[in-house]
């Protein structure tokens, strides 16, 4: 009976949830009470449990391979700073007391002057060289800014795109309004999602795909790898939510036939410590510049390029309804203050309501507070619980997880510049469906009700 009225659930949930404007809730996950059924995920996401969930415990760090790349990088990044220099120079002025001015398109790997920073902290800004002969700018931008380019992976906080391929008006399952390209194209830099296997194919799929079938995990991904290389001085990163909690090897096929793969990023070593991690530049140069985090099931010995996210990664409390966005770890469970430290941390910032109807538990975005959860400054803001964060962990998260990054016009950009000490003048976004061409509310209700009521009577 449970998979006969999720329909008739879900279009009651989207019609409560858009004609809602103010919610309560509390922070601790979504139980159901024994009077209840639980239909979990329609659009926010329940904590994963059960036997079958896992978390990685890694006391000792185990070497891949010798990370010798720093010499060749370094030696690369010379030529293509001297080739893009002689190409760019330009044409000398008329006068001649004035020298001609030279445009570089710089990258380079570490710097070793560079002291190390802990995450993303306040000083992400990157440092610079007193030299008494003038030095070469960089001017190529290294995932949309040039300061970027010699910024540790870990030094540098990115929006994510919460459930990045549900886009379907009408839907309570969804969670974005724009594809996957204009994510990118817009300065999304992680794009996580929901994968179940079918009929031995792994889909993206929110809950069930009977709710919302993004189609094929292979599909989704070979429209990143076109994005990717097409981009070639931009890092992504991936991180896949195993709803099924499968074997990671079902996921080989669709990342080696996208194309995906090959710009995988294979750590040298297992777990990566926050200071660990190579320079933009670094993962540019070699083209390694995709990195595939796994929440569960992730077996970096048997595919060392899909990592395993929480040995390298937290999280904040998961699916929140509580506006006030606490920025405690939760997940893994258990962890340390001394090891959390050690990691780099995703903010998940995409408000949640809890509904309970005719016994059945739901919980679906609170898309009615988007302009205020989107935005930099105000109650429940992106903007506040980033602040909050760095001022707790004394440096901001990585990873902003967001629904419907587009709503703000870029507000949830700003947030992530302001942390890395960059100015956000890029344009953006597209705009949500109107509500005006949803069905009527009334009618919605009327409807599902009545399916509901005919389903608890024949059941």
């Amino acid at each position: 009976m449970l998979h006969f009225l999720s329909i008739p659930l879900l279009l009651l949930a989207e019609a409560y949830a858009q004609s809602n404007a103010v919610y309560s809730g509390s922070n601790t996950l979504p139980t159901t009470a024994s009077s209840s059924t639980s239909i979990p995920n329609l659009g926010g996401d329940l904590l994963p449990t059960g036997p079958g969930v896992s978390y990685q415990s890694l006391t000792s760090t185990k070497t891949l391979y010798s990370n010798s790349l720093s010499g060749g990088i370094e030696n690369l990044a010379t030529t293509i700073a001297v080739a893009n220099a002689s190409a760019s120079l330009s044409p000398a002025p008329s006068s001649s007391s004035q020298s001609p001015s030279t445009s570089f398109t710089l990258l380079q790997g570490s710097d070793p002057t560079t002291p190390a920073v802990n995450g993303t902290a306040t000083a992400n800004s990157t440092s610079t060289r007193t030299s008494t002969s003038e030095q070469p700018t960089n001017t190529q931008p290294c995932n949309n800014y040039p300061e970027f380019c010699t910024r540790k992976y870990s030094n540098i906080t990115e929006v994510a795109a919460h459930n990045s391929p549900f886009i379907a008006p009408n839907n309570a399952a969804a969670n974005q309004a724009l594809g996957v390209i204009h994510q990118l194209n817009d300065g999304i830099r992680m794009l996580q999602g929901q994968t179940h296997l079918v009929n031995d194919t792994v889909y993206y799929c929110h809950t069930s795909c009977d709710l919302l079938n993004a189609g094929t995990a292979e599909s989704y991904y070979t429209d990143i790898a076109r994005w990717v290389r097409g981009h070639p001085y931009d890092v992504v990163t991936l991180l896949i939510g195993n709803g099924d909690l499968t074997n990671v090897e079902k996921f080989i096929a669709p990342l080696q036939s996208s194309g995906l793969a090959r710009y995988a990023y294979i750590p040298p070593e297992i777990p990566m410590a926050i200071d660990d991690w190579p320079t933009l530049s670094e993962m540019i140069l070699t083209q390694k510049r995709v990195v595939i985090f796994m929440d569960y099931n992730a077996d970096q010995l048997s595919v060392p390029y899909v990592l395993d996210q929480f040995s390298q990664m937290w999280e904040t409390p998961f699916s929140p309804t509580d506006r006030t966005f606490p920025c405690t770890q939760q997940r893994p469970p258990g962890l340390s203050r001394e090891d959390a430290e050690q990691r780099m941390y995703m903010a998940n910032h995409n408000l949640n309501t809890e509904l309970t109807l005719v016994g059945i538990t739901l919980l679906v975005p609170t898309v009615s507070l988007l302009n205020q959860t989107n935005n930099v400054t105000g109650f429940g803001s992106l903007g506040a619980m980033a602040q909050d964060c760095n001022e707790l962990w004394s440096r901001p998260p990585n990873f902003l997880l967001v629904d419907y990054y587009n709503v703000g016009s870029g507000s949830v950009f700003e947030v992530a510049a302001e942390h890395n000490n960059v100015t956000y003048d890029r344009s953006c976004c597209g705009m949500v469906p109107s509500l005006a061409s949803k069905p009527s509310r009334n009618n919605v209700i009327l409807a599902a009700v009545v399916v509901i009521t005919i389903s608890l009577l024949s059941a």
